[in-house]
């Protein structure tokens, strides 16, 4: 993503894919919601075995008080489309151009949930990164700047999902051997500073965009 040329076409591409996805819901996929993406989790999680004793109630009260923020920065009025739903740069293959794969998580939801992962750095850069993508993407299909306001609410929905995706899928014995590092009380505390981060995210201005928009 630090190449604004690959970022271009990216976001040219995906300007394409959504203007499709525009056209039809997902009949088969679910659509992106607080119950699947935080209510769902957080019972797993609170029924698993995975947050050590000792960070229990902090873990518990933090993700309550980030649920808590997320209910009130969500829109559950926004235009949903059809979406890729894991458009991070590891999905992304590069051939004479962008080739999304990796469609486990394609569902419906804002478009910009296809935008914000590829967005990294500091405050400024993410701006630039995302005036590249979006002069791109509207050539193919217009991009309601109020979805602007789910970056960060997505963000927190992803942090929360992930967690229980992975304890889900635990006993698969592929994944103890990739993420070695979530039976780690060291990842749990992680955990519990990242939601305090998160919540400081929500609460501070949105990303806008440049002037000429």
């Amino acid at each position: 993503m630090d190449n604004l040329d690959q970022l271009e076409g990216v976001g040219r591409f995906m300007g394409r894919i959504h203007k499709v996805g525009q056209k039809q819901l997902f009949q088969h996929r679910p659509t992106i919601s607080l119950d699947e993406y935080l209510y769902q989790p957080r019972k797993l999680l609170q029924n698993s075995t995975f947050i050590p004793m000792h960070l229990e109630n902090a873990f518990f009260n933090d993700l309550d008080l980030l649920i808590s923020q997320l209910e009130q920065h969500w829109q559950p009025n926004a235009q949903t489309i059809r979406l890729h739903g894991d458009c991070h740069p590891g999905n992304i293959l590069w051939r004479d151009g962008p080739m999304f794969v990796d469609l486990d998580d394609a569902r419906n939801g804002p478009a910009v949930q296809d935008l914000w992962m590829l967005l990294n750095g500091e405050r400024q850069e993410k701006l630039m990164q995302l005036d590249i993508v979006l002069e791109a993407y509207n050539e193919f299909c217009d991009f309601d700047n109020a979805e602007l306001k789910l970056i960060e609410p997505l963000r927190g929905l992803r942090m929360v999902h992930y967690m229980a995706w992975l304890a889900k899928r635990w006993q698969d014995p592929a994944f103890p051997i990739a993420f070695p590092w979530f039976d780690d009380p060291k990842y749990w505390e992680s955990q519990v500073l990242g939601f305090k981060e998160q919540i400081a995210a929500l609460n501070e201005a949105p990303l806008t965009l440049m002037p000429q928009w």
